[in-house]
């Protein structure tokens, strides 16, 4: 009975931070550290983020501003804006000329992009008062391509994971 009780408590947790929902369990001001871990190094970088997420307007635009550093030496303010909310699809607009598009696949915010040689995937989710994030970044060049190109043996691309960065954010009371 209790593995029940657990059960339905997780996937009540899960539907109130769905799409459907977004982003109102995001709104507020995240605080927290990230853990950056790179291959060959067995200590991982720490430094802190801050993600503010507010209503902007009556447009459905939300802030979307990312802080890093103790005191904020990386700022940017980006915009949250629908693209197709039903559908869970968003996007940062970093107001610069530059969008990402962002969806809602689960229980978790995505969104890839490539930049400068390098593809990130990125993913922002609740799990009870906390927001987590993820950040893995690889070259979007593979370092090996294998298979046979047949049914039974496709190509297969494999790529070498540059980094990884994980955090646990709080919401500022």
């Amino acid at each position: 009975m209790r593995t029940v009780v657990f059960l339905i408590l997780v996937l009540l947790s899960y539907t109130s931070y769905s799409q459907k929902g977004f982003p109102d369990p995001f709104v507020g001001h995240w605080k927290g550290e990230i853990e950056w871990y790179r291959p060959g190094v067995d200590t991982a970088k720490k430094f802190k983020m801050q993600l503010i997420i507010q209503p902007a307007d009556s447009a459905n635009h939300y802030t979307w501003k990312i802080v890093y550093g103790e005191r904020g030496e990386d700022t940017r303010p980006y915009m949250l804006k629908p693209v197709d909310p039903a559908k869970g699809h968003w996007m940062v607009d970093e107001q610069n000329g530059i969008l990402l598009d962002q969806y809602w696949i689960g229980p978790k915010f995505y969104s890839v992009f490539s930049i400068g040689g390098m593809t990130i995937v990125n993913s922002y989710w609740r799990e009870g008062a906390q927001l987590l994030v993820e950040f893995a970044s690889f070259p979007s060049k593979s370092v090996r391509t294998s298979g046979a190109g047949t049914e039974e043996s496709p190509t297969v691309e494999s790529y070498h994971v540059r980094s990884y960065q994980k955090g646990i954010l709080s919401r500022v009371e």
